[in-house]
């Protein structure tokens, strides 16, 4: 199965990729980053190895989520920072809860979870 992690900046997109790559070396997993930092021709590579599936773990910004990104078996979709993407955005990522498993996180502090500890 795929692993999608959604991420709200191209930095920090890249900055994902490095880590993964590094920590993951040893093992037989594929990953991608798929950003406006890469060229179109670059992109359209990643979107058709994601298709084909021989993509294990791709990172990128909100431009995985647009229409022309088809995943071969997507089973783990990680959002880093959701409430900094917008409406249309979070509604697509709704529909994605219902076929896939959704890991939600974020590092900045939520004021009502700091008023609660």
């Amino acid at each position: 199965r795929q692993v999608a992690v959604l991420v709200p900046t191209t930095v920090l997109a890249e900055q994902h990729y490095r880590t993964f790559s590094e920590r993951m070396a040893e093992f037989p997993v594929t990953i991608e980053s798929l950003s406006r930092f890469k060229t179109r021709k670059q992109q359209l590579g990643t979107l058709q190895r994601v298709a084909e599936g021989s993509v294990d773990v791709v990172i990128g910004t909100h431009r995985l989520v647009q229409k022309d990104v088809e995943f071969s078996d997507l089973g783990l979709l990680v959002i880093d920072e959701e409430q900094r993407f917008g409406v249309e955005a979070k509604e697509l990522l709704k529909t994605m809860r219902l076929e896939v498993d959704v890991l939600t996180m974020t590092a900045t502090p939520i004021p009502r979870t700091l008023h609660m500890s």
